[in-house]
């Protein structure tokens, strides 16, 4: 048998080196080589021969055995897809202390309440730390099954071995757990790439559904080579800022429902509460009379959902004025101050311009060109919004207005929250409804709509 060889593998991208170096060829970062042992190739002949018959089936096959189970939280249920289901593996990543566990503590619990036996293993906290927790939760008399290990052979052996069959096993963190016939430390890609494996397919044989807890990076990335989320099913993020209450998890990847989808919580002494209708907690008054704010009708997944856009043009001395931009792209917002000076004859040289987006959501959406565009204009001419308005579309760089989809979804959730007027693009299609529609080609009727009333104002 040949001898393992020693190599160094990045923790970043997985890309390997024979020799040390400060900084990896293939992903840029500092110091992320570690050392590890090479795999050993594969004898030639090994593939050739006798294999056991594989068993083929139809893709009519019957899967009434594979019905979901609810976790009784509805916006988690709302971004799985309608629940977990069995035999699936799933990834979720957060900021430390956003809230990870403490979902996952609610979730386990309610379904531990409800009939289903679950499982809940830490690697980085006492089992009395977490039931100190679930007291302070509310929780402590679910009958969850609680352990704090680390090694993925005690926990293969503890859940394969449990009867009757968990419902739900949750490893909290992946990182912290490390398969002991490795010689590389926990959270190394070899430890995590083998631990993973093991519980996806134990998911797989028991048709337990699986939870992984994923570090994060400063970049907000899960930590690690992204073979991880290529092994598991479903991959969630859980997001928000420190400075608000709400807390959005958002799905990246489900091979059992719609990607892009989120669920709203707010977070509480009690633990995390559901959020019915986040939009009327991200936008204020339909109407509010102060300039610079506008309000973009968004889709998130399914789900319709208003926020309010703010922006500021404030003047300045300095040469280079700042950009700075919360909750949304800062290339975008540079390409539309750069269309509204191109085609609209609007300077921004001499004026520093903020931007953001109420309540700490992230919008991800090119429809939001058009709202922040209002609020930019409405900045700068110092005139309001017109009371009771929203704006979607996505602006082009030669400053046409083009369609975006699902307008009626967009429509129905602004009007159910008392707004009258919709600025759109032409073209939209619009089904009758008692909202004011009004149509838009080019941006620059978006400042012709502001100049109506005052003359525009010039940034010098």
């Amino acid at each position: 048998m040949a001898r393992p060889s020693e190599q160094f593998t990045c923790q970043s991208c997985g890309e390997t080196y024979r020799k040390w170096q400060g900084r990896c060829d293939s992903c840029g970062e500092w110091n992320s080589l570690l050392e590890s042992t090479a795999d050993v190739a594969v004898p030639s002949g090994l593939t050739t021969g006798k294999g056991r018959n594989l068993t083929f089936t139809a893709l009519n096959a019957d899967i009434s055995d594979y019905k979901r189970s609810i976790s009784h939280i509805g916006e988690l249920d709302r971004v799985l897809g309608g629940g977990f289901v069995p035999g699936s593996s799933i990834l979720i990543g957060g900021d430390p202390g956003i809230g990870k566990s403490t979902l996952l503590l609610q979730a386990v619990a309610k379904m531990a309440l409800a009939g289903a036996p679950c499982i809940y293993i830490s690697g980085e906290e006492a089992t009395q730390q977490i039931s100190m927790r679930a007291q302070r939760l509310g929780l402590a008399d679910a009958p969850v099954q609680l352990a704090s290990a680390n090694s993925i052979r005690d926990i293969i052996t503890s859940v394969d071995t449990a009867r009757p069959a968990p419902k739900l096993l949750v490893i909290d963190s992946i990182q912290t757990v490390f398969a002991d016939n490795l010689p590389s430390a926990p959270g190394t890609v070899a430890q995590v790439r083998a631990s993973a494996q093991e519980l996806i397919r134990l998911a797989r044989k028991t048709g337990t559904s699986v939870i992984l807890v994923g570090h994060v990076t400063k970049d907000g990335q899960i930590a690690g080579p992204r073979v991880l989320e290529h092994m598991v099913d479903t991959v969630l993020y859980f997001e928000g800022d420190r400075g608000h209450q709400f807390r959005i998890l958002r799905a990246v990847k489900n091979r059992f429902g719609a990607t892009d989808e989120i669920g709203v919580f707010e977070m509480s002494d009690a633990g995390l509460k559901e959020v019915a209708n986040p939009s009327s907690l991200f936008i204020s008054s339909p109407d509010k009379t102060i300039s610079g704010a506008s309000v973009f009708a968004g889709m998130e997944g399914t789900r319709p959902l208003l926020v309010e856009i703010q922006g500021l043009v404030a003047a300045t001395a300095q040469a280079t004025p700042r950009r700075a931009v919360v909750g949304w792209d800062n290339a975008r917002l540079a390409m539309i101050l750069a269309v509204l000076d191109t085609r609209c004859d609007l300077s921004f040289s001499g004026s520093e311009v903020y931007l953001n987006v109420a309540g700490g959501l992230r919008v991800q959406e090119p429809a939001a060109d058009l709202a922040v565009a209002a609020a930019l204009v409405s900045s700068i001419s110092d005139i309001p919004v017109p009371p009771g308005s929203l704006f979607f579309g996505e602006i082009g760089l030669s400053g046409e207005v083009r369609p975006v989809g699902q307008t009626d979804a967009r429509l129905k959730e602004a009007a159910k929250l008392g707004f009258t007027t919709a600025i759109i693009p032409t073209g939209s299609k619009v089904k009758s409804g008692s909202m004011k529609i009004i149509e838009i080609e080019h941006l620059r009727e978006i400042v012709s709509l502001f100049s109506e009333t005052k003359p525009m104002t010039r940034a010098v």
